[in-house]
Parts: C-alpha cells; sequence; structure tokens
C-alpha cells in the first residue's frame, strides 16, 4: 500500500511539473490538471450514471447531410442517460472542419473541454502541446480509463504508436481491425470496379492484361452500353484517394505503381517514392493513352464526390475506383472487382497503402484542451467509447432508432451475451446510412470482437473476402511504411518539404495523363522534386523505418 501511495505521490508531481512546462510553452495559457488525482494523489470514484448532472463540452464534426447537432444523435442520448453527463457540442460541418477547427485552436483560452472528432495530425499534436493548448493523457489512462487500458495490454503496439517522441500521449486513437497484414482492409484503398454486366452484354472477358483492358475500354465507348451516348468507360477523380486510379499502375516497371502518399518500401527496407520511379512514368504514359484513345471521363480531373457519384448511380460507367462499389454504382451486382492486371513486361503486383499493416488507426482522434476543467471526468467518458459493444456504434451506427434505418439490432450471441448484430443494408447506401446515425470519435474495434460483440458488416466482410481472393496473391512487395510518430523537428521538416512535394507530382500526374510529354519531361521533373528536397525527405522516412525495424517490428 506504501509503494502504491509513493508512486501516486510521486506521478502527482510528475503532473504538476508537466503542468508548469506547458505553460511556460503555452505563454501562460491556464493549464488543465493531466493526472485527474484529488488534492491527495488518489484517484477520484467516478462511478456512471452520476448522482448529480456534470457538464462538459466538446468540439466535433458531422457531415453535411446529417444533424448538426450532436445530442439529437441517439448514440449521445442513450450516453448521457447512462452517464448523467450533458455534453455541449460545437459541431462543424465535415468539410468546412480543418479550417474551423485550426480557427478555434488558434484561440486557446476560449477552447471547450476537448475535440472529439479532432482529426489532429501528428504535427498538430506535437504542436498544440509544444504551445499548452493540448495536454498529455497517458496518466488519465492509466488512472481513469479501464477500456482503452485493455486494448493497449492486448495490442502494446497501439500504445506505442500513441506516444510521441518525448514520451507523451496526446490523443485518444481510433482504431478499427479488419483482417491484418495483406488480408486487413486497409491494404487496399481504392478497387477498380468493372461492369461484369457490360462485360457480358458484350460477350467480353475479364481483361487480365493492361492491353486487354484498353481493347475492354474501347468497346465500351464504342457500343456505348449505357445507352445515348452516356457511356463513360473509365471514371475516376484524380489525386482523390481511393477515387484515384493508381491500383492500375502496378503493371509496370518494378510494380510500385502509386498510392495515395507516394511512399513504398522496397523488399530490402529502403523508403521510396513511387513517383520517380521508372514503372510510375511507364504507367503514366500508358495513361496518357487511354486518355487520348477518348476511354477516360475527362470530368475525372475536376469533379468532385458528388458528381462521381451522380454519373455512377446512373449506370454509365464501365470503370471506377473506390472503396466499395454500393457507394456509386445503382447495382452492386453489376460490378466486380478488377483483378491485378499483367503489364508489358510481365509484371503484376498490387500496391498496398502505408500503415495497413496495423490495421486501422488514427493518432490524433481526440485530445483535451488545456482549458478542460474536470480530466478525470473527461477520460472516463471517452472511456466509454472504447467498451466494446459501444465501439462498433460509434463507428458503423446504432440500434432502435425508429423512423430512421438502423445499422444494428440489438440481439445475443451464442454464450447469450448482448451482440450488435447488422441488419440487411438492402438497397440503401452504407455510407449514407452510417453518416445519419454514426459518432465517430475514440474508438477500438478489435478482431476478436466479431461474433462476441459485433457481427462484421456485410460490406467489410466481401471486401475482406475480395481482398483475399483476388488480391492478395499478387500483393508481392514485403512491406509497407509503418505508422511512426516522429519528432516536432522532423515533422516540421517533412511537412515542409511535403508541401511542394507532394503538390508538384500530382499536378504534374494529371498535366501528364492529359497531355503527354512524361518521357520528355521525366529528367527535369526529378530534378524539380530534388529542389524541393525529396532526398532530404526520404532521408528522415529511412530514419523512423530503421528504427521502427530496429526496435523488432516485421
Amino acid at each position: 500500500m506504501k509503494s502504491t501511495m509513493m508512486k501516486r505521490v510521486m506521478s502527482a508531481a510528475l503532473a504538476a511539473s508537466v503542468v508548469v512546462s506547458l505553460t511556460a510553452c503555452g505563454g501562460g495559457a491556464k493549464t488543465a490538471d493531466t493526472s485527474g488525482l484529488d488534492e491527495n494523489g488518489q484517484v477520484k470514484e467516478i462511478v456512471f450514471p452520476l448522482a448529480e448532472t456534470a457538464e462538459l463540452s466538446f468540439i466535433t464534426s458531422a457531415p453535411a447531410n446529417s444533424t448538426q447537432n450532436p445530442n439529437e444523435r441517439v448514440i449521445f442520448q442513450r450516453m448521457e442517460e447512462a452517464t448523467n453527463v450533458h455534453i455541449n457540442w460545437t459541431c462543424f460541418v465535415e468539410d468546412q472542419f480543418n479550417d474551423k477547427k485550426n480557427l478555434a485552436m488558434s484561440q486557446a483560452k476560449s477552447l471547450p473541454d476537448g475535440l472529439f472528432n479532432a482529426s489532429m495530425s501528428n504535427y498538430d499534436l506535437l504542436r498544440y502541446a509544444k504551445q499548452g493548448v493540448i495536454i498529455p493523457l497517458e496518466e488519465l489512462i492509466d488512472n481513469y480509463m479501464p477500456n482503452l487500458q485493455a486494448v493497449f495490454e492486448k495490442y502494446p503496439e497501439y500504445r506505442t504508436m500513441s506516444t510521441a517522441p518525448d514520451g507523451h500521449i496526446y490523443a485518444f486513437p481510433w482504431i478499427e481491425q479488419l483482417g491484418e497484414g495483406k488480408e486487413a482492409i486497409q491494404s487496399v484503398g481504392g478497387m477498380p470496379f468493372i461492369n461484369k454486366k457490360w462485360l457480358d452484354d458484350l460477350g467480353l472477358d475479364m481483361p487480365q492484361t493492361t492491353e486487354e483492358l484498353t481493347e475492354v475500354l474501347k468497346a465500351f465507348k464504342e457500343n456505348d452500353p449505357a445507352g445515348n451516348g452516356d457511356t463513360i468507360p473509365m471514371s475516376f477523380i484524380i489525386n482523390g484517394g481511393n477515387e484515384d486510379l493508381h491500383e492500375l499502375m502496378g503493371a509496370f516497371g518494378e510494380g510500385y505503381g502509386d498510392v495515395p502518399d507516394h511512399i513504398a518500401v522496397t523488399d530490402d527496407k529502403k523508403v521510396i517514392w513511387t513517383a520517380t520511379q521508372e514503372g510510375y512514368k511507364e504507367a503514366v504514359a500508358w495513361l496518357h493513352e487511354l486518355y487520348a484513345a477518348g476511354v477516360m471521363d475527362p470530368e475525372g480531373f475536376t469533379q468532385d464526390w458528388g458528381t462521381f457519384v451522380s454519373k455512377g448511380k446512373a449506370d454509365r460507367y464501365g470503370l471506377f475506383f473506390t472503396w466499395d462499389a454500393a457507394n456509386i454504382g445503382s447495382n452492386l451486382d453489376d460490378y466486380v472487382p478488377l483483378p491485378a492486371l499483367t503489364g508489358p513486361d510481365g509484371m503484376k503486383n498490387v500496391c498496398r497503402q502505408s500503415g495497413s499493416a496495423t490495421s486501422g488507426y488514427d493518432r490524433g482522434r481526440c485530445v483535451l484542451t488545456s482549458n478542460c476543467k474536470d480530466t478525470a471526468l473527461a477520460a472516463k467518458w471517452i472511456d466509454q467509447m472504447y467498451a466494446p459493444l459501444q465501439s462498433p456504434q460509434n463507428n458503423w451506427g446504432t440500434y432502435g432508432e425508429e423512423g430512421r434505418f438502423n445499422i444494428f439490432e440489438l440481439s445475443t450471441n451464442d454464450n447469450g451475451g448482448e451482440m450488435l448484430r447488422h441488419m440487411d443494408l438492402g438497397s440503401e447506401s452504407p455510407v449514407e446510412v452510417r453518416q445519419a446515425q454514426s459518432v465517430n470519435g475514440p474508438l477500438a474495434i478489435l478482431n476478436d470482437y466479431y461474433g462476441e460483440y459485433v457481427t462484421c458488416p456485410d460490406d467489410a466482410q466481401y471486401r475482406l473476402d475480395w481482398i483475399k481472393d483476388i488480391y492478395v496473391k499478387d500483393m508481392n512487395k514485403e512491406y509497407v511504411y509503418p505508422n511512426v510518430f516522429m519528432s516536432q523537428e522532423d515533422t516540421d521538416l517533412l511537412n515542409q518539404y511535403e508541401t511542394d512535394i507532394k503538390k508538384y507530382t500530382e499536378q504534374m500526374k494529371a498535366d501528364w495523363i492529359m497531355n503527354g510529354g512524361v518521357e520528355e519531361g521525366w529528367d527535369a521533373y526529378k530534378a524539380k522534386l530534388e529542389e524541393y528536397g525529396l532526398s532530404k525527405y526520404l532521408e528522415i522516412k529511412q530514419k523512423y523505418l530503421d528504427a521502427y525495424f530496429a526496435d523488432g517490428n516485421e
């Protein structure tokens, strides 16, 4: 008992020193208690529901097509009833959130207790921590968050990934496990979906090579299966993450293709920029040939999500790219994933996304500010989001809401325990249904929850099946860049370099696909990237990759 008490007193003293340090960094900004202990250095007893109503305040975001009052969402209504904690929300529309959040963070003294959907980058976390605007959380996690602790104990890598180079945890993470390793659902972002109905109607075989795909797209154009000249053989959103066409590019050169962050790791553990590889150049030249042949959607270089979806729902696409075809096409049965293509030199590779080896993970999902009045209560309330039955609801939606399509029904598992069962989505869009009910924020869904606390979503399961059955066999590269937490100095440097490097890379990719000239402009392009600091950028990336492997990770 004495040693435990001593540990708590020392912990409280350390927390006090951290607060003093943060005050100095923050220019005198008000600071919160980073341990949550009482005046005697003891963990406070917090039992939900509270005997008297307490209040906390958070900033969050919501899609434009859903309620902008989080307290109208059934999930938060149930949470308030279960905890007797009322949340005063400031909610920003999702597509305006970053600008609104940055403005709010610049007025530190008027911030609420925390940001629930914080969307904090590594740079944000370190910068705001140094300024004393957000506070360290590791003691609060240890003292008040048994649900999150259980996740960290089962998967210690998540605690390691959440810990900054200075030893502090500055944010509560979002964790979504759906498969693992090469079979993780995040290993492939935007899949190419081809119109199988059109293939069958025109008597065409599934293309196996880049040459065969070229001929199929030309056949779509010539035969106009959509009718009235509405056929769009191939559509995309250039440089648009899951809606970009990069997954076709692994058929050329060394097979590194491209991914949204343009980072790949060679089998000898070297970091490379995908967009300076010879295979990338060859792929861009081929894509220009498709554009010149008139089989690419010319709006693919300018269109937004709404336009992209509306044309898909009108059944105009022969091939498109996205996370889930059900969000674009009007009939999922008409579209199937296009397998990896073999290129002109026999290369075939599925390009995996950075960070996907540890499944879905967002380091900066939720933070507490130095204005937080009761950090112990805030941590205890946030810990409810990590409960095994609560996390799936926050992530996907809930049950029992009247007058609305529900993602779940509350049922039982084989052992008689409560379990959330996914309801049949029917013709509903998974994205739109979830946007209406989910609240996101900090949460954890682990692989071993499926079948015990929640069923695997149908749209996730068929995507997992596609990855396992169609794509894994052609994932020929051993490594992906891991999710590492860099120092503020290195993060600052990376951000400085990346702004120009990424912008120029993506600008030239679009230009070359539309206008050609990649061969003639290639050397000048690579020289320009060097001027922007590409080699120095990759050196920093390499330093952290080397450290990652030195720690025994593979």
